[in-house]
């Protein structure tokens, strides 16, 4: 098999299942956008996120909830779900599974 030109991976591989904290792992990064797998097993966000870019976030594996300022329920997200979350909208999360690393996949950039 030829090997792809660029970087190659797999989002699965190598998912840690008990961690201290959240694993951020940067894929791709430009001066303008960021691409990076997040793993989490249980950790939840201690402070309001507030980001100067927009961000789109993806659940592969797992499960978790994000709260936003403005909302007083969470959204649970399951594989398959994502969500656009646009510059300086301020969020947390609040919930990931603890039974099972929960797998994200977030892509970030400036407007």
């Amino acid at each position: 098999m030829e090997s792809a030109p660029g970087s190659f991976g797999n989002l699965y591989e190598n998912v840690p299942h008990k961690l201290t904290e959240e694993l951020f792992q940067v894929l791709v990064k430009t001066d303008n956008f960021i691409i990076e797998r997040i793993v989490s097993t249980g950790q939840v966000s201690t402070e309001w996120y507030d980001q100067d870019e927009v961000e789109f976030c993806c659940v592969l594996k797992g499960a978790a909830e994000l709260l936003f300022d403005a909302s007083e329920k969470p959204m649970r997200m399951n594989p398959g779900a994502f969500v656009v979350i646009p510059a300086h909208v301020r969020h947390k999360v609040v919930y990931t599974d603890n039974a099972q690393p929960t797998v994200w996949l977030a892509m970030k950039w400036k407007k």
